[in-house]
């Protein structure tokens, strides 16, 4: 996910994807110590993602954070 599709996202709808993207990358992690995993690639995406989502969401907290102070 482009970090331009992340930013169009509620706070709502990024913490689902946080949530989602965890549980993806548990899942994926279950799968590499069990010898399942075929795409290993997937792994290092979904750890992009989760950072994206992340740095997002602080950075809307820092601006959040922001206002409040000049008011």
């Amino acid at each position: 996910m482009k970090y331009a599709e992340i930013a169009k996202l509620t706070d709502n709808e990024l913490a689902k994807k946080l949530e989602e993207g965890r549980a993806e990358l548990f899942n994926l992690r279950f799968q590499m110590a069990t010898s399942q995993l075929d795409n290993t690639a997937r792994v290092k995406i979904v750890k992009r993602d989760i950072a994206r989502v992340q740095t997002e969401m602080r950075t809307r907290q820092i601006a959040a954070d922001k206002a409040a102070a000049h008011e």
